[in-house]
């Protein structure tokens, strides 16, 4: 019987320790394929940049004892989710993982993260998509390496991959984004949580004066003042990981017929030719 295949990618480049945290934590699950960025892409989001090249290098690695396919290549982490599957895969993948990341990926900025934007490119391709984040200090957010204890972030990795290999998810949950508190063990509890409507990542104006001229952030003060059901109040102030199923479809809730007739309503002044 032919082993399920697993793709694997991030978006801080082939040569993060966390990337390579989630291939140890799953080769056992079944053939493992590694397509990651050939250099750092944090807030690349889904982007599908015509300035990358595709070009690519391939090597093999050992990971306890097993033979693993890693493609480093000059792509986004949305398009090395894309080419793993439409290039590099032998076969249909029966899950696809993004991660391990540096930092939380929660809240709003789940539209920024470029590894939540591979897991949906991936979804998008109708693979079951797991993406997976470990609280750390901003200050290792963009580095290539962070020598942090991956030893629990890589057990979730593991529990929750092996559960959307054995079991189909539901409609419209196309992927599962988990954040993992810095400090988690195996035993630490997980919930299923919603995304906050609130900031985590606050953004920072640039200090023109000093020099600086990019754009910074900061994180915000007081997370328990999100609700109590939320992505951002479970990993930052509970400390237990956060599951949150995201949806490819970002339509609104609102009422249709309330929107359409607000839509549609005309007030005189407000159209001028």
């Amino acid at each position: 019987m032919t082993e399920p295949l697993i793709l694997i990618t991030n978006d801080d480049g082939i040569a993060s320790e966390g990337l390579w945290a989630v291939a140890d934590a799953l080769v056992h699950l079944g053939e493992l394929v590694v397509v990651a960025p050939n250099r750092q892409w944090s807030g690349a989001g889904r982007s599908m940049l015509a300035a990358t090249t595709g070009k690519h290098e391939e090597q093999v690695r050992d990971i306890k004892g097993r033979a693993v396919r890693a493609v480093a290549i000059d792509a986004t982490p949305a398009q090395a989710a894309a080419l793993a599957i439409l290039e590099f895969a032998p076969r249909p993948p029966a899950l696809f993982v993004s991660g391990i990341n540096f930092g939380e990926n929660m809240s709003t900025e789940v539209t920024i993260s470029g590894t939540v934007g591979a897991a949906l490119e991936a979804a998008a391709h109708g693979v079951p998509a797991l993406s997976v984040s470990l609280a750390m200090s901003p200050a290792h957010h963009h580095a290539t390496t962070a020598s942090v204890d991956y030893a629990g972030a890589a057990y979730f990795t593991r529990l929750f991959g092996e559960r959307l290999i054995a079991q189909a998810l539901p409609y419209d949950v196309d992927v599962l984004n988990v954040n993992v508190p810095e400090q988690a063990t195996p035993a630490t509890p997980w919930r299923l949580t919603r995304l906050s409507r609130r900031r985590y990542y606050l953004p920072v104006a640039p200090d023109r004066t000093t020099g600086k001229e990019r754009m910074g952030y900061k994180v915000m003060k007081d997370p328990s003042r999100t609700g109590c059901d939320t992505d951002i109040f479970a990993s930052a102030n509970e400390r237990v990981v956060s599951v949150t199923p995201l949806s490819l479809d970002l339509t609104s809730r609102a009422d249709f017929g309330v929107l359409e007739e607000l839509l549609c309503a005309t007030r005189a002044g407000t159209w001028r030719a």
